[in-house]
């Protein structure tokens, strides 16, 4: 630490100079999260410093974080769902398992859970002393329901399906993970930490959310396609009774009682996703969600017509294809078997895509 402080204006100049070199947003064709709505940035600077950590404090804050449960429950089609906001969907899926581990107190447990499962479950499982059962993917990538149960036994713990891969934007068939869960008296958690904020804006989405009887708990980041500020994930479950399994004392503060991971929680996210969700409605997130699976299918076709055909069509706006080559300054990334892997986020405009399919077009002339 310096021994006396730097001016504004040096400080800032070498900030500027350190953000220069961060990837410009028009080159990013790899990330889930994309430019803040300016509802979100507004709403954010509101409650930049409010700390949802101790609730007593800032009431209207919690207040505000109970209005974006509501409304994300009531996009489950689950009206008075329990949950709260989380830093995101690695969160949201450790406190998955730890309600599951609760809920059935085995020595030596187990969870099932899909190859494409986030890596978020690696660390969730490595944490509780959960032994992680990967069950295989069918020919488009979606978890293998069959052999899933096959893996099932007295120690499962949790069974868990993903409701928009990372790496290749498919919906598990969560309807008989459900009827498997139902069946076997299993906790079941659904991933949509990415499709929780596409599917529900689709015209004819796949069953997915607490309509379907089996599904315990859900994750969903609005910071991903509700363009809302970073961090802001939620955590939502069926009953309240079991985010009140993980309740820990908190002596000291406005509340005496705690079921969150993270201690200090800021409000800004919170608050910019609940203004965005608020701004837009349902019309206008619709609007958007077309707009990105638009881009989606112009970017497959175009690749098809390069000669690179998608290895799978995507339920949500995530498309991979069997290329080696890409040209430079696109940022891209790659599955675990090596396919590109291309994410039409609301800043991947249209202007993007042919930006991309012209080079990728010269590079594969």
């Amino acid at each position: 630490m310096r021994e006396k402080g730097c001016s504004r204006e040096e400080i800032m100049a070498y900030l500027g100079r350190r953000r220069g070199e961060d990837c410009p947003s028009c080159t990013i064709l790899s990330s889930m999260c994309t430019d803040p709505h300016p509802m979100a940035l507004e709403a954010d600077t509101l409650f930049r410093c409010t700390n949802l950590g101790d609730p007593g404090l800032f009431p209207g804050t919690a207040a505000i974080e109970r209005h974006l449960v509501g409304r994300l429950g009531v996009l489950m089609h689950l009206p008075g769902a329990g949950g709260y906001a989380t830093s995101g969907g690695t969160e949201s899926n450790i406190q998955a398992l730890r309600i599951a581990r609760k809920m059935k107190p085995v020595k030596r447990p187990n969870a099932v859970v899909p190859e494409s499962a986030h890596f978020s479950f690696d660390k969730a499982c490595e944490m509780l002393g959960v032994e992680m059962r990967m069950a295989p993917l069918d020919g488009r990538f979606r978890m293998d329901a069959e052999a899933a149960e096959a893996l099932v036994d007295r120690n499962t713990i949790a069974l868990s399906g993903v409701a928009g891969t990372t790496e290749y934007g498919m919906v598990d068939p969560i309807s008989r993970l459900s009827e498997i869960a139902e069946e076997k008296g299993i906790f079941l958690h659904v991933d949509a930490a990415f499709g929780g904020m596409v599917l529900p804006f689709l015209e004819d989405p796949p069953p997915f959310d607490f309509s379907l009887p089996g599904v315990s708990s859900i994750s969903v980041d609005p910071h991903k396609m509700g363009m809302s500020t970073i961090p802001a994930g939620c955590f939502l479950a069926r009953e309240q009774r079991m985010l009140d399994l993980l309740n820990i004392p908190t002596p000291y503060l406005t509340v005496k009682q705690e079921y969150t991971l993270a201690g200090t929680r800021p409000g800004g996210p919170v608050a910019a996703a609940f203004a965005v969700l608020e701004y837009l409605g349902r019309e206008g997130m619709q609007a958007i969600v077309e707009g990105c699976m638009a881009n989606t299918r112009r970017l497959i076709d175009g690749m098809e017509v390069l000669g690179i055909p998608a290895v799978t069509i995507p339920d949500v706006n995530v498309a991979a294809f069997p290329c080696d080559r890409v040209p430079e300054g696109w940022r891209i990334s790659r599955t675990r078997q090596g396919h590109l892997r291309l994410v039409c986020m609301p800043h991947v405009s249209r202007s993007v895509i042919e930006s991309f399919l012209s080079a990728m077009g010269e590079l594969y002339a």
